[in-house]
């Protein structure tokens, strides 16, 4: 009986530490090499409404939520809306060319960098043990608070486009009421 209990009491303590951050939270700034140059995201686009699509630019399922994206962001970029893509795969991490094609192939309007393995996995606050799945989305409100944030094995709705395009559409209308004097 006392080693069930000790099993159950370390399962317990376990789980804890690969549960994932709490959301809303402020967002930390994470740097990424774009093949414009350095920049710090969501720091680089303050006072926008940020959606953060980590991903591998090789993955299949990356390479469609970014076209879904494009289209969001042309849709909603007017009103303050900012797409960046961070490729986090060692293809895009050795080969810039790998970006270059990436957004080429996908038609991507958005900036796509590259960021270490280490660097993404801290910022989602994924265990280098934790089992995950790409692509994973973070959404940043104007105030710089992360509003959304997908689990580490996926949340269809943060790559589902009506599902976005509500939840987008209801940051950007709630950022816009709340600085109305």
């Amino acid at each position: 009986m006392r080693w069930i209990s000790v099993f159950a009491l370390g399962f317990c303590a376990a789980r804890g530490l690969l549960a994932g951050p709490p959301v809303p939270r402020p967002a930390q700034e994470i740097a990424i090499e774009t093949p414009q140059g350095k920049l710090s995201a969501p720091r680089a686009f303050r006072g926008k409404v940020v959606l953060m699509q980590f991903l591998y630019t090789t993955c299949t399922h990356c390479q469609a939520t970014a076209r879904m994206l494009s289209g969001l962001e042309r849709e909603f970029g007017p009103r303050g809306f900012q797409v960046v893509g961070i490729a986090f795969n060692e293809e895009a991490q050795n080969n810039p060319e790998a970006i270059h094609g990436f957004v080429a192939a996908n038609q991507v309007n958005f900036p796509v960098g590259a960021a270490s393995r280490e660097a993404v996995l801290k910022y989602l606050g994924i265990s280098l043990i934790e089992r995950f799945v790409v692509p994973q989305i973070v959404i940043v409100d104007r105030g710089g608070v992360i509003r959304a944030q997908s689990d580490f094995m996926g949340t269809s709705e943060l790559q589902d486009e009506a599902y976005l395009r509500r939840f987008i559409g209801g940051l950007l209308e709630s950022t816009t009421a709340s600085r109305k004097p």
